[in-house]
């Protein structure tokens, strides 16, 4: 949980860049990740410094990201400069020194991490001496000793994104992310991917899950290697994004994760059975051209709506018995065309749908009002549905509105609970028990198939009218009457008292 001075030194900083002229909340996110990210590489060749000292060795050359002439270049230097030299060393080369701070960690690559891969078309767009300085000062004051730390204050930072950013892409809520992580248990050896990872909010919650839940697995040095190359995989195909995922989940500890710039629905995506377990928010609005989609996606479902593509390109890139969590508009559970209901058809009964959780139209606002549903399924290829567990999600524990203030009514617990319930020894007596008329029941798969595979669960749910008595019109009438003789008199009586 960030604290009260962390929350205000970020706030601070976003300040500074907003009236230095720096106002668009996505480049005010890109210029503060630079600048931690050149601190990173600091602190990080400093305490191999400091370990080469303490057993009288030199410094490892693979451990190094400034050279002896690059000393300048290191943040615990120009940190001190006045702001005049501290800008001249991001934005001007000399004879003597032919990078800048900037291009420097442009140029490092892959050994200084992820993050450095997806440098092409980083831009450095602090406009003056002054700002820089400013940031730069306030942003070495923020202690950064632990994971728990550094992962808060750049969740926080992402968090004041207050408007859709880049191609219509939209921030999912992190407590409906932890709702969709507690529900599926990522297991040890999991292989997870987000096919349209962006911030990298599903992949870091999967972190924190697993640091929480599962702290003993970490002392096995065969575990932490998994968690740190193979376990976390993105696909994202805008580069200012994938910038800001790798930062998102190096910040939370999770060092080399896999990230792909590609664009997960092209023909240049050919992943396929590669992963145990996908947890996603793919992006609605929007369709492609048929020429621009990989041919394989079409043949489940003939369509150009992007949010069936990914449906049917996560069908292809789980290994069989992998599963699957992802969030869909509701026009995905009972659309009439004929890709909406193969998809459907597909999924229920070439795989095994598990369940349909129906979300409140507030859940995206501010940013959007949208209704949608988060979809539960395994990949098996032999089909398996055999009753689908609905929950009609009322309350999350916010507003609403687009205030999203913090409620006491929130069904995610008992979301989460009713769920696991289910693959309880009795077989999930307790919610096979449960009426159409409660907030989560069980609906058998012919049930579904003869609806046309609809998932929608107004299809299924029975609302309960209550039946009100009303008294004989005569005796209204006569009430009416009455109070019409009360009226009068009231009036004759305040006539009187005026004179």
């Amino acid at each position: 949980m960030i604290t009260g001075e962390l929350k205000s030194q970020v706030d601070k900083i976003w300040e500074a860049f907003w009236t230095g002229g720096v106002s668009n909340p996505m480049t005010v996110i890109e210029q503060f990740t630079y600048l931690l990210f050149i601190r990173r590489l600091d602190e990080r060749q400093l305490l191999e410094e400091k370990k080469a000292n303490m057993i009288g060795a030199s410094t490892s050359l693979s451990t190094l990201f400034y050279n002896k002439q690059e000393k300048e270049l290191r943040w615990h230097h120009f940190k001190n400069l006045e702001p005049e030299s501290m800008f001249n060393l991001f934005t001007k080369t000399t004879e003597d020194r032919p990078l800048t701070v900037f291009n420097h960690m442009k140029e490092l690559g892959e050994k200084a991490g992820v993050f450095a891969k997806y440098m092409k078309g980083a831009t450095f767009m602090i406009p003056t001496p002054k700002l820089l300085d400013l940031v730069i000062q306030m942003i070495d004051k923020i202690k950064m000793d632990d994971r728990d730390t550094k992962g808060d204050l750049y969740e926080y930072l992402l968090s004041k994104i207050a408007s859709a950013g880049t191609n219509g892409q939209f921030r999912t809520p992190r407590h409906v992310i932890r709702m969709m992580v507690d529900m599926v248990q990522p297991k040890k050896d999991d292989v997870i991917c987000d096919p349209s990872c962006g911030t990298a909010g599903f992949l870091v919650s999967t972190g924190e899950y697993l640091y929480e839940n599962h702290e003993d697995w970490f002392i096995d040095e065969e575990f932490r290697e998994h968690f740190n190359k193979k376990m976390f995989n993105g696909l994202e195909f805008d580069n200012t994004m994938l910038r800001i995922g790798a930062m998102n989940l190096q910040l939370h500890g999770i060092e080399n994760p896999e990230l792909i710039g590609v664009d997960a629905l092209s023909e240049a995506n050919k992943i396929s059975e590669k992963y145990s377990l996908i947890l996603a928010n793919p992006p609605f609005k929007g369709s492609l051209d048929y020429d621009g989609v990989e041919p394989s996606l079409l043949s489940v479902a003939k369509t150009k709506k992007t949010e069936l593509l990914f449906l049917s390109l996560m069908l292809r890139m789980l290994k069989t018995g992998g599963r699957a969590a992802v969030i869909v508009p509701d026009g995905v559970l009972f659309g009439s065309s004929n890709a909406h209901k193969a998809i459907r058809q597909e999924i229920i009964e070439g795989h095994k749908l598990d369940a349909v959780i129906s979300m409140p139209s507030g859940v995206f606002k501010p940013y959007a009002g949208v209704s949608t549903a988060v979809l539960f399924f395994t990949k098996t290829n032999s089909g398996g549905t055999d009753n689908v567990w609905f929950y009609d999600m009322e309350a999350d524990g916010y507003s609403l509105d687009d205030k999203r203030a913090e409620i006491k009514n929130n069904d995610i617990p008992d979301i989460v609970a009713r769920f696991h319930s289910l693959a309880h020894p009795d077989n999930g007596a307790t919610e096979r028990s449960r009426s159409r008329t409660d907030k989560s029941f069980l609906v058998p798969f012919e049930e579904i198939k003869a609806n046309d595979w609809d998932l929608s669960i107004n299809r299924y749910k029975e609302i309960v009218y209550e039946e009100i008595e009303y008294a004989p019109p005569a005796e209204l009438i006569a009430d009416i009457k009455q109070l019409d003789e009360e009226r009068n008199e009231a009036l004759k009586e305040l006539e009187n008292l005026l004179g």
